[in-house]
């Protein structure tokens, strides 16, 4: 089991002493007036105005972030990658990588959206350990029983804390899924397996960002939480033989997935790019007036935290968290609530560190990510392609910005 501080001897790395930080008291922060802005920093920088006890945790926490971890700490028997940085890496520990999550899933006959979790289709890892191989178990390649797969690129985590943050109420707000107001917009609020609303991942499908950090070990690692505690999950026979597990469980215990849950809680939004050319915020002005802004919407706000840093943030996201649909050119797979062509709002922060567009990154210019656009969307696309080659220009310079 992985747990503090004994995984700092156990990683052979001794335990931090950060510099001397000045912390402002509370009633020395911003005030609410002042936190209307969205707030930034470099890109792969903590939040400003962390505590000493946060800014401890997030750099402990982006420890374990950048520790690759082997079979005997309880990597696999199935996996796709030994480290969270190993996908999450460009241009800093919590952005994307070049690598790519398959997923499948199935319609049952009732109706019903089956994740194929016994099958291992939350997620077909690709890589077993050198022991699980030897009792003959074999890498995933496909999923049986599976009527649709889907590819997806991996996402950036930065500012997942102010996300987690915002109010359910916020995003209920913005929800129209009967298009009352005829707009051709009808986003609709995700779902878990559970029940519950989410707003993590790319089909709306994770709840908290704890979920989702616990759910990114046990997926792509095979390293087991007090959440889930076991490899039971991890893909049914001949893929995990019996005894391909050598590792008491749960392999990462409740401070270690804390920690790693605070790095990615306290890492800010990248700050946009400083230029304001008279072209960029022509672009800007256009983009929300050929109703791109109605699902990407600039900016949310996260409601009152214990945590200073976050509390009544607002975050330039350019996306409101609930699912569209796309049209049938974008079906993939089902999601507890979301249909095979139903997507989460993509966030356009930080777009100008990614080489690839789109949920499967089949797009490789932003303007092909545009035009690609369907369903819910297509209006938008229509207007956009209506553009002269000039105007079309000043929106992709804002939106290089980003």
């Amino acid at each position: 089991m992985i747990s503090n501080p004994r995984w700092f001897i156990r990683f052979g790395v001794r335990a931090l002493t950060l510099a001397p930080i000045v912390v402002l008291s509370w009633a020395g922060c911003t005030t609410p007036e002042q936190r209307t802005s969205p707030v930034f920093a470099d890109v792969g920088e903590p939040l400003p105005s962390l505590t000493a006890q946060e800014l401890r945790r997030f750099e402990e926490g982006k420890i374990l972030f950048r520790h690759a971890f082997s079979p005997d700490e309880g990597l696999g028997p199935r996996f796709n990658e030994n480290a969270c940085n190993a996908c999450h890496t460009f241009p800093a520990d919590g952005g994307t990588g070049e690598t790519s999550v398959t997923k499948a899933t199935r319609f049952s006959d009732d109706g019903r959206c089956d994740l194929l979790v016994p099958q291992g289709g939350e997620n077909v890892r690709i890589q077993v350990t050198p022991h699980t191989r030897t009792l003959g178990g074999l890498p995933a390649r496909s999923v049986e029983g599976a009527t649709h797969t889907a590819r997806f690129t991996i996402p950036f985590v930065f500012g997942l804390g102010l996300v987690d943050a915002i109010p359910q109420e916020s995003l209920a707000a913005l929800a129209d899924p009967d298009d009352l107001d005829d707009d051709g917009i009808s986003g609709r609020l995700g779902s878990d397996a559970t029940g519950r609303p989410a707003r993590f991942g790319r089909k709306a499908d994770v709840a908290t960002l704890a979920d989702f950090t616990a759910g990114a070990f046990r997926l792509e690692m095979g390293l087991t939480t007090p959440p889930h505690p076991n490899d039971g999950q991890a893909g049914g026979l001949p893929l995990v033989p019996t005894g391909s597990d050598l590792t008491a469980d749960p392999e990462i215990d409740a401070e270690a997935l804390s920690l790693v849950v605070d790095f990615m809680r306290f890492l800010a939004p990248p700050a946009p790019a400083d230029r304001e050319e008279a072209e960029i915020t022509q672009g800007r002005e256009r983009f929300t007036s050929l109703g791109c802004a109605s699902c990407h919407v600039p900016a949310l706000r996260a409601g009152r935290h214990e945590s200073r840093a976050l509390s009544e943030q607002s975050i330039a996201l350019y996306s409101d968290l609930l699912l569209h649909d796309m049209g049938e050119a974008f079906t993939g797979t089902c999601a507890p609530g979301a249909e095979l062509t139903e997507y989460r709002t993509e966030p356009l922060m930080g777009i100008r560190f990614r080489q690839f567009y789109l949920h499967d990154g089949r797009a490789s210019r932003v303007m092909d990510a545009i035009l690609l656009h369907g369903g819910e969307a297509q209006g938008a696309r229509d207007r956009f392609a209506a553009l002269d080659r000039l105007q079309q220009e000043t929106i992709l310079r804002f939106l290089n910005t980003l």
